[in-house]
């Protein structure tokens, strides 16, 4: 910025008032609303050309992020349409769901899982697709060494067991510590029910009501 005892050498009032006029401007409009300071009209020069509107891409950028973290943290509920998805089995066989289940279950805990697998297992490996159902198990943040011992058990479960092993995987089903959720959908895929079952005292509850042939 110019010294303003050497301006005085050749500027008159007048033009310190043009310049102090500009500056003005300039601070008015890249001011603390905008999120920059302009104290002259060089720096105003800078700053329109470097960031031509800047609350506007402010905005654009919170209303981005803000979109962004309500998705994320959006959970399931009544009303919904059961969305697709794409993942692997205990098999490491890929697996495609694009609808047809009237159940999916969810287990997020080891414990819950094993009660679960327990019961599928005494029921044989054609149970879970007679009653259009789908089992996903949350393997996710499971340390190698515990995989190491956990997959062979799993695979040799007779029926399917669909791993969840992304960090965002399940974040839109509802969770409740030591149960497992079951959402219940329409033929539409629309979900019409969501309750969190004891997989040690409850699990035949969730087929009570029999698949349509």
């Amino acid at each position: 910025m110019e010294d303003t005892a050497q301006r005085g050498c050749w500027e008159t009032p007048a033009v310190w008032a043009d310049d102090n006029r500009e500056r003005m401007r300039g601070a008015a409009r890249f001011g603390p609303a905008g999120g920059f300071t302009v104290v002259g009209r060089r720096e105003a020069a800078m700053v329109t050309a470097m960031y031509p509107f800047p609350r506007l891409w402010v905005s654009l950028l919170a209303l981005l992020l803000g979109t962004g973290v309500a998705s994320a943290a959006e959970k399931y509920k009544v009303g919904d349409t059961f969305a697709a998805f794409t993942t692997k089995d205990q098999h490491d066989k890929p697996y495609a769901y694009e609808g047809g289940a009237r159940l999916v279950i969810v287990s997020f805990e080891m414990g819950t899982g094993k009660a679960a697998n327990g019961f599928f297992e005494s029921k044989g490996a054609a149970f879970l697709g007679e009653q259009k159902a789908v089992f996903i198990a949350n393997i996710h943040g499971m340390p190698g060494i515990a995989r190491t011992f956990a997959l062979p058990k799993m695979r040799k479960y007779p029926h399917r067991i669909l791993f969840a092993d992304a960090a965002d995987f399940l974040a839109r089903y509802p969770e409740k510590d030591d149960f497992l959720t079951v959402l219940r959908l329409d033929p539409k895929g629309v979900i019409t029910d969501i309750r969190h079952v004891n997989p040690k005292k409850e699990m035949a509850t969730i087929f009570a009501v029999p698949a349509a042939k």
